[in-house]
C-alpha cells in the first residue's frame, strides 16, 4: 500500500481544485449576482472543446489555456447582456428555464461542431513524467493543475478584494442603487462578473481535458456537485467555494478507498449535515 494512499489523497486534491474553480465561478454568478446558472457545466464542457480545437490547430496547450477563458468569457458577456439581465426583472423561474435551455443548446452545438465522440489531448511536453511515491508515481501534470488552479483562484480573489475595481463590484452587489447614483453602470459591472464566472468554468474544462477527456455532456455530472460545494462553503463566499471544493474532493477520495459505491452519496450526505448544523454554510453569512 506504500504510496497508494498518498496518490489517492493527491487525486482528491486535484479533483477538489477543479470543483473549487467551478464553484468559484458559480459563487460569483449565483452567490453574488443571485443568478441560478444551471448552464455553468455547459460552459465547462465548451471550455474543454475550445481547448481541443486550439491544441489541434496550433499544437500549443499553453496558448489554449490562455485563449479558452477569454473566448468563453466573451460568450458569457453576450449571454448576460442580451438574456440574463433582461430576465432578472422576471424572477428566478425564467432564469432557470433559460439556463436549462442553454444547456441543451450548448450540448447540441458541441455535437454539431465537434461530433458526439469523446475527445482528448496529450499532456503537454515537460509534464509527462511523474513523482515517485513508493511503488507508484504521481503525474507532474496533476501537480501543475493544482498549482495553476490555485494561482487563478488567488488572482481572482486579489482582484475582487484588493483592487479599486473589485471594491466597486462588491459595492455594486451590496448597494446597486448607491453605486448607480455616482455614475457607475452597475449592469455592466454585473455582466463582467458573469463573464469572469463562466471563464473560470471554461478554464476548469481546459485543464481537465488531458486527464479525463471531453464529451458533450461532461458538465452535467458536475453541476449537482458544484451546487453542493457552493452550499457547503456558503452562498456568496469565495473562500467557502475553495474550501468546499477541496473538502468534497478529499471526501470522494477517502470514500473511494473505503467504500467506492458510496463516494457520490457522501457528497450530498455531507451537504445535508452542513445544512442541518450550519444552514448558511461554512463561511456564509446569515
Amino acid at each position: 500500500m506504500s504510496g497508494l494512499i498518498e496518490v489517492q489523497l493527491l487525486n482528491g486534491i486535484v479533483q477538489g481544485m477543479i470543483y473549487a474553480l467551478l464553484a468559484a465561478g458559480l459563487t460569483l454568478i449565483f452567490g453574488m449576482l443571485d443568478i441560478p446558472n444551471f448552464a455553468h457545466g455547459a460552459f465547462y464542457a465548451l471550455g474543454a472543446y475550445v481547448a481541443f480545437t486550439v491544441v489541434s490547430l496550433t499544437g500549443n496547450f499553453w496558448l489554449a489555456i490562455v485563449i479558452v477563458p477569454l473566448v468563453v468569457a466573451g460568450l458569457g458577456l453576450v449571454v448576460d447582456a442580451f438574456a440574463m439581465r433582461r430576465l432578472a426583472r422576471t424572477g428566478h423561474v425564467y432564469q432557470i428555464l433559460f439556463t436549462l435551455g442553454l444547456v441543451l443548446i450548448v450540448q447540441e452545438s458541441i455535437v454539431l461542431i465537434w461530433g458526439a465522440n469523446p475527445t482528448s489531448i496529450n499532456v503537454p511536453a515537460g509534464l509527462d513524467g511523474g513523482v515517485p511515491l513508493g511503488v507508484v508515481t504521481f503525474p507532474y501534470y496533476r501537480l501543475f493543475l493544482v498549482a495553476a488552479a490555485a494561482l487563478v483562484i488567488v488572482a481572482v480573489w486579489f482582484a475582487l478584494e484588493r483592487t479599486r475595481y473589485g471594491a466597486i463590484i462588491r459595492a455594486g452587489i451590496d448597494d446597486p442603487e448607491m453605486v448607480d447614483c455616482i455614475g457607475i453602470n452597475v449592469q455592466r459591472l454585473f455582466t463582467i462578473v458573469f463573464g469572469i464566472g463562466v471563464g473560470l468554468a471554461a478554464l476548469a474544462g481546459a485543464l481537465i481535458l488531458p486527464i479525463r477527456g471531453g464529451q458533450p455532456a461532461m458538465g452535467n455530472e458536475l453541476m449537482a456537485t458544484s451546487f453542493a460545494v457552493v452550499v457547503i462553503g456558503g452562498l456568496g463566499s469565495y473562500l467557502g467555494a475553495v474550501v468546499g471544493g477541496l473538502f468534497i474532493g478529499l471526501t470522494q477520495a477517502v470514500m473511494t478507498m473505503l467504500y467506492p459505491a458510496a463516494s457520490e452519496v457522501a457528497i450530498f450526505a455531507a451537504m445535508a449535515l452542513i445544512i442541518l448544523i450550519r444552514p448558511q454554510g461554512l463561511f456564509g453569512k446569515r
